[in-house]
């Protein structure tokens, strides 16, 4: 009956101890699961996180210019005169031909350019004529003079530029 007994405790412990390994291995599963799950989703998050931060970066700062139907993105740099501009919109004004590369208007307020870079104007190149107080879209390629700071460039519809006559509106590109 010993024998018997003992092979029964045997039997018993040995179905206990493969209960254990199988919730042990379970757990273990389940663990190195949600690792793995919890690892993917936080380089998912950080991927859409650095995604919306530049979305927002390119949007935080970029102007809107209507005229016509027709519509002109310009992304201003982190200069005290772009700021300057931004900070005066939204705006309708009349916008003026000037030269043979760029169209011009007179914000109401100069811009303060303490910080601003000094331009090496091309086409798409927004920038500000200090000593007239004028804004620039240039159309065509023009170089550098003194007083002329660059506040941008276009991200879309560059080619509109050279079409603007008359009044337009310029708003912050949300």
């Amino acid at each position: 009956m010993m024998l018997s007994l003992e092979k029964l405790l045997f039997v018993l412990l040995l179905s206990l101890s493969i209960v254990f390994l199988s919730v042990l291995l379970s757990v273990v599963l389940s663990q190195q699961t949600y690792a793995q799950t919890a690892a993917k989703t936080a380089v998912e998050l950080s991927q859409e996180s650095t995604e919306t931060t530049a979305e927002e970066e390119e949007m935080a700062m970029s102007i809107r210019v209507e005229s016509e139907g027709k519509t002109i993105v310009f992304k201003l740099n982190d200069s005290s005169a772009a700021e300057s501009l931004y900070e005066q919109l939204p705006m309708t004004i009349e916008v003026e031909n000037y030269s043979n590369n760029e169209k011009i208007f007179y914000p109401a307020n100069k811009l303060n350019v303490s910080d601003t870079p000094l331009a090496n104007a091309k086409e798409g190149t927004l920038g500000y004529y200090a000593p007239w107080g004028d804004v620039i879209m240039f159309y065509g390629d023009f170089g550098s003079a003194s007083g002329l700071y660059e506040l941008g460039e276009v991200v879309s519809g560059g080619e509109n530029i050279i079409s603007l006559s008359g009044t337009i509106e310029i708003h912050k590109n949300k």
